[in-house]
């Protein structure tokens, strides 16, 4: 009788051992889920903000966070995203470098069944089965938004100049379009030349460089983020310009060095774009893995920021 209820109990272990070991909890062996977590670089200090809120959130959640870096470079993104496919995470997000190019990769994860969550970034697929959910912003909408302020802040012909950002990236085609959409119909104001700046304050710095080299009757510059809209400031002082009065510059992003300069006059609006998407992410990882419905697209609340807005702000601003 001890022989049999002992080789009844080890089944029973086994039992228990294996379904937490072929991950049907939505887990590994010790209850634990593991995040493959493929970050688009460190190019901002959005960007810095972001990753420090999901690996935050991650310790605070007990979620492994397996992380990588993929210096804005889709390759090393995809390459990424394999190697979490080759060790059978939980779950798979990231936040893709540029929109098109991920069907292949993304097909690949869900025949290996695991779920895939996009953050900050939505990619173009006919096929949107590819993943479970998008977390992030509108990014048309912040577009609107800083194209709203200078239409509602010019008196009479104005020119813009843009610093978009990196090209075939979801941020920098959409705040493009709604900046567009939102001042189209005035007739007065004018984008008279448009560049990319990779979302780099080298890189806003450099091409604000040469559109002052190629044009002297610039009154706006409008950043597709807050780091070349700092990048163009040191770019019109060196030109023996006044940021803010003599050019006056709209960014997005709002993160602190971007509203110091703000609440110092240098920038004159910023948009804000919300990068502490880590606890929603853990909170939608752990649904996921549980085999649960989440809504297709959640989108974060932000707001935006004139100079007085942005003093008042800053005393208890997190990033």
């Amino acid at each position: 009788m001890k022989k049999y209820t002992a080789a009844a109990a080890a089944i029973v272990l086994a039992a228990v051992t294996a379904c937490g070991a072929d991950g049907s909890d939505g887990a590994g062996d010790d209850g634990t889920l593991t995040l493959g977590f493929a970050q688009v670089g460190a190019e901002s200090g959005w960007r810095t903000a972001n990753t420090e809120s999901i690996q935050q959130a991650a310790e605070e959640a007990g979620i492994d966070l397996q992380f990588s870096d993929a210096q804005q470079k889709q390759e090393n993104q995809i390459r990424s995203i394999r190697s979490y496919i080759q060790q059978d995470v939980d779950v798979i997000a990231f936040s893709p470098v540029v929109e098109t190019g991920w069907d292949a990769v993304l097909l690949e994860a869900q025949r290996a069944d695991i779920p895939v969550i996009l953050t900050d970034r939505a990619i173009d697929s006919e096929d949107d089965s590819l993943y479970e959910t998008f977390l992030g912003s509108d990014f048309v909408e912040e577009g609107r938004k800083a194209g709203r302020w200078l239409v509602d802040n010019s008196d009479g012909p104005t020119n813009v100049v843009e610093l978009q950002g990196t090209t075939g990236a979801a941020p920098a085609i959409d705040r493009k379009e709604g900046f567009e959409e939102a001042v189209s119909g005035s007739s007065d104001i004018e984008v008279i030349a448009t560049q990319d700046g990779d979302f780099t304050r080298s890189g806003g710095k450099e091409v604000m460089e040469a559109f002052l080299n190629s044009h002297d009757d610039i009154d706006v510059v409008y950043a597709h983020n807050d780091d070349m809209g700092l990048g163009a400031i040191e770019a019109i002082r060196a030109a023996g310009l006044e940021p803010g009065e003599d050019i006056r510059i709209i960014t997005v992003d709002a993160v602190r060095a971007g509203m110091e300069a703000l609440a110092e006059g240098e920038i004159n609006f910023i948009v804000e774009c919300n990068p502490l998407l880590g606890e929603q992410l853990m909170e939608l990882v752990e649904q996921v893995a549980a085999g649960e419905e989440v809504t297709k697209r959640i989108e974060v609340e932000e707001t935006t920021f004139t100079q007085e807005e942005a003093e008042a702000a800053l005393p208890d601003r997190q990033y």
